[in-house]
């Protein structure tokens, strides 16, 4: 019997589907054990709000305060449950990661200075989801989900997802920053360097948000911006942002 037991007959539950199907079924399966958890909850919040109103001597208003607690409390637990799902979204297919980071960075960036052009290509070669021309320099943008206990960190200088070494992801990402810096170098006669950046919408990346290691900058779509903007002093000026821009809009590809 390859890959199974004569012992231990295969479990339905854990064969012949992908973890963000089986991450849903079990999600969906639990909502009731999650609804009464909200309920207890509920519950213990209505207690906290009476002997709150009790202890302040507004004894006629107990009944109100402990419904009005109660509410906050289920509805702070429902966001919660929401939120934790939906950042799920792109890992389960539900939602497309480079339309979440596109729109993040045309509206923080946008304003600033920056040019953002979308799924941009070198004929024949690598291809990116984002590129971001700017007065603090020039950025390639990709985005990339892993399953929600994937710990992303930097140990020793290198990169890991889990277990896994990150080193394939980060040569390449790398690589493709190199090869349009060249690009756009050689054809506009202005000198950039670029640098990669990698979106996470899902896994478990350390406290702060970021992880820099190999050459590359992992880190979630909404902080992308911050890291941009963190470069002191302009690199680039109008001029060359425009230049440049027209001439990553002419010679890359369109993905």
């Amino acid at each position: 019997m390859p890959g199974g037991s004569i012992y231990v007959q295969p479990n339905e539950k854990y064969t012949g589907s992908s973890p963000q199907w089986w991450y849903e079924k079990f999600w969906r399966e639990d909502a009731e054990n999650r609804r009464k958890a909200r309920y207890v909850k509920a519950g213990v919040g209505f207690v906290i709000g009476v002997a709150l109103a009790l202890r302040f001597d507004l004894a006629g208003w107990s009944p109100l305060i402990g419904l009005l607690l109660g509410g906050i409390v289920a509805g702070g637990d429902w966001y919660l449950d929401w939120r934790s799902f939906h950042a799920t979204a792109v890992w389960r297919g539900a939602r497309r990661g480079e339309a979440i980071t596109g729109r993040i960075l045309r509206r923080s960036l946008g304003r600033h200075g920056y040019a953002v052009l979308d799924g941009r290509a070198i004929r024949g070669q690598a291809s990116i989801d984002h590129l971001v021309i700017g007065p603090g320099g020039v950025w390639i943008i990709d985005n990339e989900s892993w399953s929600p206990d994937t710990e992303i960190a930097c140990y020793a200088g290198r990169l890991f997802f889990g277990e896994k070494y990150g080193t394939k992801t980060a040569k390449s990402l790398v690589e493709t920053a190199e090869a349009f810096a060249e690009l756009l170098s050689r054809e506009t006669r202005v000198p950039v360097t670029i640098s990669p950046v990698l979106a996470v919408h899902c896994g478990l990346l350390p406290k702060g948000g970021i992880v820099m290691a190999e050459g590359l900058t992992l880190t979630k779509p909404k902080l992308i911006a911050k890291v941009i903007r963190s470069v002191e002093g302009d690199v680039l000026n109008d001029e060359q942002i425009e230049l440049l821009a027209r001439t990553a809009a002419r010679e890359l590809q369109r993905v």
